[in-house]
């Protein structure tokens, strides 16, 4: 996430280039496939709530999500150059909740049939607002758009980054890992398979897809203005400008909103995954607890790096934050470095970050649901 928001752009090339490519896109979908785990933590893991438990669940992720969707709101009226996810994740959370009593081979079929007939969905979609205005429609009656000073409903849901539409897919294959058992032999192995698998599926299919259908990468070319040779796994194709071809639905860079993307990127948050619980299981707690103390305060890790980025390009202007090439590499490390020693010291001292607990506080309220 710090890789993608103040790191070095992906031009530097080498294997920091390449580095610092993995990470675009592909962080922000691992986050809703973490999501999707994180909701069956709260709604019941290994088996859901039932009763007036379960009803507090409930009432706990909606409270959440209500907290996260204003959360979200106000980080974007910063204007920083950071697509902030967190309205799109509350709504996400709201959209995938009513699954949240299902089995783990359900939510994984359910997770891929949403990847292969979703992002065909949006694209049709997507068409008719740029052929048309009833989209213009939606926006100019739409009170979220007029309070937030964007395109409220319609950006959520099918024009944003983060479109729940396509992003439902993610959030339904975490909380598939989630109903499984980690703990037994073989399954984080399976984990890294199937991932792979996926990743291979995506990005692989998505190359022999462009170079297969005729004229596919001169379309998606045209229309990006922007060689496609990397289409098949780099965002550095950029979106298309002069309207979308068929032809992307061929594509599989991160943010493209297609079924290869889809794939490529829910495989790869699998492999890491697997990779992060097998390091938790065999590596000494000193090697991993820095990692790990970090994730105990995500969500305000999250924010106060957008914080921090609007502080130094808008308030005081720094300009190694907004440095070019290797140059923004000490601001990376810096980032990352002040987010590990604050995680350290403030998880010794409490039991939540700061935000953590105040969403906490936020939730309690649904202890009182019958």
């Amino acid at each position: 996430m710090y890789a993608a928001h103040v790191g070095p752009d992906v031009s530097v090339g080498g294997p920091v280039g390449l580095l610092l490519e993995m990470a675009r896109g592909r962080s922000s979908t691992l986050f809703a496939v973490l999501a999707g785990f994180s909701l069956v933590i709260i709604t019941g893991r290994p088996h859901p709530r039932t009763g007036r438990s379960g009803r507090q669940a409930v009432g706990r992720v909606v409270i959440r999500s209500a907290v996260l969707f204003v959360a979200g709101y106000a980080l974007t009226a910063l204007d920083t150059d950071v697509d902030v996810i967190l309205s799109f994740y509350a709504l996400l959370f709201l959209a995938v909740l009513p699954l949240h009593r299902l089995r783990a081979g359900t939510l994984a079929l359910i997770a891929a049939a949403g990847a292969l007939v979703l992002p065909q969905l949006l694209y049709v979609i997507r068409l008719s607002i740029e052929d048309g205005n009833w989209a213009d429609t939606v926006v100019a009656a739409d009170p979220l758009a007029r309070l937030t000073g964007t395109d409220g409903v319609i950006e959520l849901l099918f024009t944003g980054a983060y479109p729940v539409l396509t992003w439902v897919p993610f959030l339904v294959a975490g909380m598939a890992i989630a109903r499984l058992d980690l703990s037994r032999p073989g399954i984080r192995l399976r984990l890294a398979l199937s991932g792979a698998g996926l990743a291979v599926l995506g990005y692989g299919g998505s190359w022999l897809a462009l170079r297969l259908v005729p004229h596919a990468l001169a379309a998606v070319a045209a229309a990006t203005h922007d060689p496609a040779s990397a289409a098949w796994w780099s965002d550095s194709v950029g979106d298309p400008e002069d309207g979308t071809p068929l032809a992307w639905l061929l594509v599989a860079a991160p943010h493209s909103q297609t079924t290869f993307s889809v794939l490529g990127n829910t495989g790869v948050a699998l492999a890491v995954i697997a990779g992060c619980l097998t390091a938790a299981g065999r590596l000494p707690r000193r090697l991993t607890s820095p990692v790990a103390r970090v994730g105990m305060m995500a969500l305000t890790v999250y924010v106060l790096h957008i914080v921090a980025i609007w502080l130094f390009t808008e308030v005081w202007y720094v300009p190694a934050v907004e440095a070019d090439g290797m140059a923004a590499l000490p601001v990376l490390f810096a980032f990352i470095a002040a987010a590990m020693v604050l995680a350290a010291v403030w998880t010794r001292l409490f039991r939540r970050g700061p935000l953590e607990q105040a969403l906490h506080l936020a939730t309690l309220p649904a202890r009182h649901i019958g």
